[in-house]
């Protein structure tokens, strides 16, 4: 019976009769459902009425996408009504898995997003999940409430696959069609059909892993890992500024070595690399392991703003400025380079640790992001216009490429008589700016 069915979805694919829809159209969603629509039909679904609005009108204010890649998009339509994919027969689910204030997974919105799937799941559906967890929770979270809501039973009704997402927000080089892609399924048969659809648009082809768990787990180590180098490599920038080191000297001079890697310093944030490692230590908790190595990397680089910040006014107290109201500029909140994002940004840590004195006011300035988004996230109200001699230091937090073009001479236009440029991006020579992380 099963393999009945499981040829029918084949048959599907083979003819390109599948139907299929992409919900949640974020940074990861849209490319992938763009990928798509430029050689099958493909619905997008995302319950944010502006964003269906504004993707209707050719417009992405992630950046992610261009007009012009939406007009390739030829088979790519979009909406907000659950009723508009009822007749789609496989769904990819691409919505956020943040962390709550507890630094504990949140699965709310990738538990809603299977509510919906289960209202209009059908027979012979398949239901592949990109959202990053830990390994476990798309059969033991997210497939009961698809049985639940739909009425089916899973590997027999329906099926499912896990292909986690790898997009790098910002990053124009590596893209969807150019990034190797994990592809997994629920059973043999449904891991070749999920392996076979993202072969349609992966150029660099795809690693089938042997179940649903490897891939999950795959992918939550990806960005652990990344998260722990980078605690390293903070933890060696706190050592060498304390022994007056330039640390980006000692790790260009290191990076001489062939197997050196070469991770540089800086505030770890997003909803990948400052989440994931939560992933993984609540499922270690939950059988029985409390980790070390990752916890600490991660408890390192959450308290990177906060030494950013310190160090800065501990340099701002050695100058001895003749005035009740130091003004500090930060360039650029969202969470990296070239991207409008801000979700997660730890450079917000600095600014609220700057505003404990009652001497400082910060402005923010970050030509990227949605200043609405600023002011409802955090309450800030960004800049738009920046003043010539009217910071006493400037922090260059992100690495936007924007501010690579200002050079030296144009920041230094922004500050007073001894002012202070604090470089954490290395954006600027050592002798050009006055601080580096």
């Amino acid at each position: 019976m099963v393999q009945r069915l499981l040829q029918i979805m084949n048959d599907r694919i083979n003819k390109n009769n599948l139907q299929l829809a992409v919900i949640g159209l974020g940074y990861v969603g849209l490319p992938l459902a763009v990928e798509f629509g430029k050689s099958r039909s493909v619905i997008g679904f995302d319950v944010n009425k502006n964003r269906i609005h504004e993707l209707i009108k050719g417009h992405d204010h992630t950046l992610e996408t261009t007009p012009d890649e939406l007009k390739e998009a030829f088979g790519l339509s979009f909406t907000y009504e659950l009723n508009d994919i009822a007749k789609c027969n496989c769904f990819i689910v691409t919505v956020p898995t943040p962390i709550d204030i507890n630094k504990k997974p949140d699965l709310t919105p990738l538990l809603l997003a299977s509510k919906s799937i289960g209202e209009v799941l059908k027979k012979e559906d398949i239901v592949i999940y990109e959202s990053t967890v830990y390994p476990g929770a798309t059969e033991d979270e997210c497939v009961p409430v698809l049985e639940k809501y739909s009425g089916l039973k899973f590997n027999k009704d329906f099926f499912c696959g896990y292909s986690p997402e790898r997009i790098n927000p910002g990053d124009k080089e590596h893209r969807v069609s150019n990034i190797k892609k994990i592809t997994s399924g629920s059973n043999p048969y449904v891991a070749d059909i999920v392996d076979n659809l993202y072969n349609e648009i992966v150029k660099v082809g795809t690693h089938k892993a042997e179940s649903i768990k490897v891939a999950e787990a795959a992918k939550v180590i990806e960005n652990t890992q990344r998260d722990i180098n980078i605690a390293l490599v903070n933890e060696l920038a706190v050592i060498f500024n304390i022994m007056d080191i330039d640390t980006e000297a000692v790790l260009k001079a290191a990076g001489t070595k062939w197997n050196f890697l070469p991770f540089r310093p800086g505030l770890v944030g997003g909803h990948c690399i400052g989440v994931d490692p939560y992933y993984l230590t609540h499922k270690a908790q939950e059988v029985g392991y409390d980790p070390r190595v990752i916890l600490s990397g991660r408890r390192l680089n959450d308290s990177m703003g906060s030494y950013v910040a310190g160090k800065l006014l501990r340099e701002i107290d050695s100058r001895n400025f003749n005035s009740k109201n130091i003004k500090v500029l930060i360039m650029g909140i969202a969470f990296k380079e070239n991207c409008p994002d801000i979700r997660n940004t730890k450079v917000i840590d600095i600014v609220k640790t700057l505003l404990k004195k009652t001497t400082i006011s910060v402005d923010v300035y970050d030509p990227l992001i949605d200043p609405d988004e600023c002011r409802k996230e955090f309450d800030i109200n960004p800049k738009e216009v920046l003043e010539n001699n009217y910071y006493n230091a400037i922090i260059l937090a992100v690495a936007h490429d924007s501010f690579k073009l200002l050079g030296e001479k144009s920041l230094r236009k922004l500050l007073k008589d001894n002012g202070i440029i604090y470089d954490l991006k290395y954006l600027l020579s050592t002798d050009e700016s006055d601080m580096r992380l």
